[in-house]
């Protein structure tokens, strides 16, 4: 049996292999609702249908002012909680398991999508924006909104937000709950001495600036029993910047207050050249999994079989996440299993699909 094919147990709960689908935001919440609707089914129920042992949703905001774009999907309310259910279910009658990406995106909310043909950058209010929050006001770079500064009341109100949206995630029946603290939203902004100047307790030092993402996975595990990821930006790629080290000495605390695994990315908070290359984040997880008593999933340019398997098999991460291959080839690790020698009755086929079957790889 390949590696990627083996089942881990997170938690109690039981992956049937290490295979998953990293979040990616689809900004297809087109009446601006947060409601997620058959888009959403047909996207992700197709990796649960090709095999995927775990898929994690989009980020989803915990409160309307942290969407990335107005077409974000939330769950904030009950309407979106049951809508995601449906979603819920599907995947679980695949065999697959689903997790639900909590997320605020801070200072670099209230934007266009990619993909929008009404502007770029900053919605403005008349168009249906709002004033972004952040820990000072020091916008993204390039951004025209200047984000309104959390206070003490504020930042707790956010947090309250996290906790009622893992309530509401436990609800729909999500496997794996997982907060986002990486790419420059709100928690990323928040650890980084980049963009966290501030002197008051949630600033300063690294407990200072660590102290939101810590007291957010406090407020989750409260009320959430089930497996916690979070990911991380495990550096800034600058100078001056969080680092590895960081990320190292936040995981340890981490752990020690219930999260389970570090999905570890990188980057994304100011503007910088990163260096971008087949597996270019796998030495940063390798570093926490190597430090760290906790599980660690990769993620970042992983597009082969075989390199996935070596990266496990070199024990560099415990779980491989996909994203822009897995929009290309929602059914990849059936393609994985036979270019791994894996029999058609051993490979993540469902019934319906085993007369696709991948044909046995012939060698030389």
């Amino acid at each position: 049996m390949a590696r990627l094919l083996e089942p881990i147990d997170i938690r109690g709960l039981h992956i049937p292999n290490r295979i998953w689908v990293a979040p990616m935001c689809q900004y297809s919440c087109f009446s601006n609702d947060g409601i997620v609707d058959d888009w959403h089914l047909v996207h992700l129920g197709a990796f649960a249908q090709g095999g995927f042992g775990l898929i994690i949703t989009e980020a989803s905001a915990v409160n309307p002012v942290g969407r990335i774009s107005p077409q974000d999907a939330g769950i904030w309310n009950d309407d979106q909680r049951d809508a995601w259910k449906r979603i819920v279910d599907f995947v679980h009658t695949q065999g697959a398991t689903i997790g639900i990406q909590l997320a605020h995106a801070g200072r670099k909310a209230g934007t266009y999508s990619p993909f929008s043909t009404e502007g770029k950058g900053v919605v403005p209010h008349e168009m249906g924006g709002w004033t972004p929050v952040g820990p000072t006001t020091v916008p993204f770079p390039g951004y025209a909104s200047s984000p309104e500064p959390l206070d003490d009341a504020g930042i707790k109100a956010i947090i309250e937000d996290f906790r009622a949206a893992a309530i509401r995630a436990r609800d729909a029946g999500f496997d794996v709950l997982e907060i986002h603290a990486a790419h420059g939203y709100l928690l990323h902004e928040f650890y980084s001495p980049i963009t966290n100047t501030r002197t008051d307790d949630w600033g300063g030092d690294f407990a200072g600036r660590t102290r939101l993402t810590v007291a957010v996975a406090e407020a989750i595990r409260e009320v959430w029993d089930g497996p916690l990821f979070v990911r991380i930006s495990a550096t800034d790629w600058v100078e001056g910047g969080w680092t590895i080290e960081d990320s190292v000495q936040l995981a340890k605390v981490l752990k020690t207050h219930g999260v389970d695994l570090i999905d570890t990315s990188s980057g994304s908070n100011i503007p910088v050249d990163i260096p971008l290359g087949p597996g270019y984040q796998v030495p940063l997880a390798q570093r926490i999994h190597d430090e760290v008593d906790i599980v660690v999933g990769t993620v970042g340019l992983i597009t082969d079989p075989e390199q996935a398997e070596s990266i496990l098999v070199q024990d560099q991460a415990d779980a491989i996440l996909l994203g822009r291959v897995a929009l290309r080839e929602p059914h990849w690790p059936q393609r994985a299993a036979v270019e791994l020698g894996i029999a058609t009755d051993n490979a993540p086929y469902a019934p319906q699909h085993v007369r696709g079957a991948w044909p046995k790889r012939e060698d030389g």
